[in-house]
């Protein structure tokens, strides 16, 4: 087949629907990412919505939950470069099964902690879990969908963050009440079906099957910090920045809803604050999807300055607001911007590396990323104590601009490359 002719069906494959002629593999892989992705977000997010009932029990105040969320955030590098490494070695859907398992896990024993030891223990092997169930799950996408569809169908799975979120909140809302924070922990085993659904169903991409070579750990490393040394500092710094500007104002969104009026919060009970969340989450959704679609037509590195900056913009002016319509009207779009760019990441790591290291590259540089920006909930907590809230939260927007400062002078373009 002549240049020509290939170059005709590749556009003609792009202007076509990304979900039109999918295989069975590809829509296997593409509902366990989705569900695997929602559930794990889901589970880190329980802490967040029930931190004011937990300190409370065990005696602790906002400057120690913000330690023990940065804790579960650090704990997720350590997970992405353990399972990412062997998603390379084993597989990508093996490493799945086993992260699946091990959040699961961590959550549930949440609820029997006693003590703030206990409760940092639990959430460090939550972590490792977390972090893993990423690195499998970008690798499986991203390896089996075409390079013209990658960016779209990577915000698609991306959008579950929005919605475990969300789910996390209801979740919180519905068994509060009536049983407690520590059976809000139970529900966390739920994602335990997935990894035997996973085990049954979902196929090892063929790119990586067709891999000869396995590297040791230490050659992986020696490629993402000799050959790859750039790629690894330049996705590892904007990645780090964007991501404490969404953990530093989203790990405490639920709390500063709650926070009475005389502490600089909006003072909203339990049932407005959730559906405040929810409605949030709905922009958030958005965001993921959209940024795909941003991305595949102006690429990634423009969408991401794009997202970038408005997040800076947007961030102080939503925590300046006092009227509660207002608030639930203008959530969304910080929301929309300050989570979409999210969806960048997989598609932008995955045209950096090649295939023997792809997943741990990935897991590494999105979850050392989201360790350093460990820094920002501890740091907004700390922050809280002598400041007001909303003052804390409105300078998460700092953190947004110095990603987009990365991104404008040292990340190439990344635009629907084939994989090697």
């Amino acid at each position: 087949m002549d240049t020509g002719t290939t170059a005709l069906k590749s556009a003609g494959a792009a202007r076509r629907p990304w979900y039109r002629g999918a295989s069975p593999a590809q829509w296997r892989a593409f509902g366990s990412a989705y569900i695997g992705w929602m559930l794990d977000i889901m589970d880190l997010m329980l802490f967040a919505m029930v931190i004011r009932y937990i300190s409370a029990d065990l005696h602790f105040d906002k400057g120690v939950a913000g330690i023990i969320a940065s804790l579960t955030l650090l704990a997720t590098a350590f997970g992405g470069l353990f399972f990412g490494f062997l998603a390379d070695r084993i597989g990508r859907t093996k490493s799945m099964i086993l992260s699946i398992l091990c959040y699961s896990i961590g959550t549930a024993l949440c609820g029997f902690a006693d003590s703030v030891t206990s409760l940092l223990i639990f959430r460090f092997l939550l972590g490792l879990g977390i972090g893993g169930e990423w690195s499998a799950g970008a690798a499986l996408i991203t390896e089996t969908w075409p390079a013209e569809h990658r960016a779209k169908v990577m915000a698609w799975v991306q959008s579950a963050f929005a919605v475990g979120y969300a789910v996390a909140a209801v979740v919180a809302a519905v068994i509060l009440p009536h049983f407690g924070w520590r059976w809000v922990f139970a529900f966390g085993l739920v994602p335990t079906v997935l990894a035997f659904w996973v085990r049954r169903h979902v196929e090892e991409p063929a790119i990586w099957r067709e891999q000869r070579v396995r590297l040791t750990l230490g050659q992986t490393l020696g490629m993402l910090f000799g050959p790859y040394a750039r790629s690894t500092i330049v996705g590892l710094a904007f990645t780090a920045a964007a991501m404490c500007g969404y953990w530093g104002l989203f790990t405490w969104i639920p709390a500063y809803l709650s926070t009475p009026v005389e502490q600089g919060g909006p003072g909203f009970d339990l049932i407005r604050s959730t559906t405040w969340i929810v409605i949030m989450q709905i922009g958030a959704a958005a965001g993921f999807v959209c940024f795909g679609y941003i991305a595949d037509r102006i690429g990634c590195r423009k969408s991401f300055l794009l997202f970038f900056i408005v997040s800076a913009i947007t961030v102080p002016l939503y925590v300046a607001i006092r009227e509660p319509m207002l608030l639930l009207a203008f959530g969304p779009v910080v929301a929309f911007f300050g989570t979409g760019f999210y969806s960048g990441f997989a598609p932008t790591f995955a045209e950096m590396f090649p295939t023997q290291v792809r997943a741990t590259a990935q897991g590494f540089i999105y979850n050392t990323g989201r360790a350093a920006s460990a820094l920002a909930p501890a740091a907004v907590g700390l922050l809280s104590r002598g400041e007001n809230v909303s003052v804390a939260l409105g300078a998460t927007a700092g953190f947004f601009l110095l990603a987009a400062i990365i991104v404008y002078f040292f990340l190439p373009e990344s635009h629907g490359e084939a994989l090697a």
